[in-house]
């Protein structure tokens, strides 16, 4: 073989290995759904800000945190991703029918109370961060503008189309990833000490902080949309609702599933350990300690780590709002529909589906509203996270009810190791949440 034909008969072999790689990624990527998009949706602006807030006011300390919620929230959102693939149902639904509904009603009530803030939060974080690209933007035209822009994707396009959206969406996180690698001078090894020794003063700011992570890692909407988006890819795949008693063979799905939920959930930690690294790296050592909001994060790390850390950090902070919004107040539509029976589902028209669809504007313009009606966003992320801390413990043992009734589940119900760890961080967040509730009123 001459020298040309070996060169040739390398790139060849190149281009084919090349060809079979990007297949393969494609084939990865086409795999991920609800898991990724959920996972990337419990990291919007007001997680950013407390995870911002956590680094600045304490440096690496709280780094442990997103190491150790990673294995509680990707195991809890798997039951509720199982719930969903194995009865066709929604997780109000499966609530409705076998708890006392007045408990799904207040739940449902709080939630959509605790959504709303949150997104009226959000739009705010997303015009503010804005603002800092394009200062001659106003405030107010940004707000109507994303709104309305979120309203339209939401309601106008199909689910498939939306959900693809969605995805991409979830990579605009990998900004804050890549503002932590710019950072110059960090040192890594302090970093790995923190992430793998737990370290809490019980102090009251840091018990609130906990309460307040975990309400933004582990938090109630997510575990209703994961369950409801799973049904929602069954129906688009042509599938029955109802599969409760059948005898479908559901463990290709869920093996399928497994993997969506546990890359979603590490994606989301992974993002939320360099929000902490980027602000205690960054604003910890400069004294920056009051950060409450994630505008002002980006705003605070321009001069200290350069514009183009802060271009990242806003951009992310956008991108994910953007993602957030819709599942909070898809969430909430999915609570009350199925608490009261009503038609639901993004695959769904809104000709065909009022009450679903009119819930997500409500949360979405009352949100809005917040916003020009001079209520503190930051005490509204306040109540959403004692709302959502007071509320996940209750719905998380639904959760584990549920999933463990052999009735519904069937063979599907969960491995005896999985039932243990869910129970103790049930456990940990209602303590968390009682010791919460005691230094907020002593």
């Amino acid at each position: 073989m001459t020298k040309t034909q070996e060169k040739t008969f390398a790139r060849k072999k190149s281009s084919h290995h090349l060809g079979f790689r990007l297949k393969r990624l494609g084939k990865f990527w086409h795999g991920l759904g609800p898991g990724l998009t959920t996972g990337a949706a419990d990291d919007d602006p007001s997680g950013i800000a407390t995870y911002s807030q956590t680094g600045s006011r304490y440096g690496f300390q709280m780094l442990w945190l997103a190491v150790f919620t990673f294995p509680f929230m990707a195991i809890i959102q798997e039951m509720c991703a199982r719930i969903g693939l194995v009865t066709g149902r929604g997780l109000a639904s499966n609530i409705r029918l076998h708890f006392p509904r007045w408990m799904l009603y207040v739940c449902a009530a709080l939630l959509f109370v605790a959504n709303t803030f949150n997104i009226g939060a959000d739009l705010g974080a997303m015009a503010k961060a804005t603002e800092l690209l394009a200062p001659q933007l106003k405030y107010a035209l940004l707000l109507i503008g994303f709104t309305a822009v979120i309203l339209i994707l939401e309601i106008f396009t199909s689910y498939r189309q939306y959900s693809k959206i969605l995805k991409v969406l979830a990579l605009v996180l990998l900004a804050y990833v890549i503002t932590a690698l710019t950072l110059k001078g960090v040192d890594w090894g302090d970093i790995a000490r923190h992430a793998v020794s737990p370290s809490l003063k019980l102090t009251r700011d840091q018990i609130l902080l906990v309460c307040g992570i975990l309400g933004t890692t582990i938090s109630p909407y997510l575990f209703f949309w994961q369950t409801s988006q799973e049904v929602e890819e069954e129906i688009l795949d042509g599938k029955t609702t109802i599969k409760a008693r059948s005898q479908e063979n559901n463990w290709p799905e869920i093996k399928n599933m497994r993997r969506d939920v546990w890359i979603g959930m590490f994606f989301s930690n992974l993002v939320m350990f360099f929000i902490i690294l980027t602000a205690g790296a960054v604003l910890h050592p400069a004294g920056i300690t009051d950060i409450q909001t994630a505008a002002q994060a980006a705003e605070a790390l321009s001069p200290l780590a350069g514009k183009y850390a802060s271009l990242l950090f806003t951009l992310g902070v956008v991108g994910v709002g953007l993602l957030a919004i819709p599942v909070l107040a898809g969430s909430a539509a999915y609570v009350l529909s199925e608490s009261f029976r009503w038609r639901e589902g993004l695959y769904r028209k809104l000709k065909n589906a009022y009450a679903f669809y009119g819930v997500i504007i409500a949360s979405i313009i009352i949100g809005l509203i917040l916003n020009f009606a001079g209520f503190d966003p930051i005490k509204a992320l306040i109540y959403a996270a004692i709302i959502n801390g007071l509320i996940a413990p209750i719905i998380m043992v639904f959760i584990l009810l549920v999933s463990n009734d052999k009735k519904r589940m069937g063979e599907y119900v969960n491995k005896p190791g999985i039932n243990f760890l869910g129970w103790i961080v049930t456990i940990f967040m209602i303590l968390v949440a009682l010791a919460s509730i005691y230094v907020i009123f002593n």
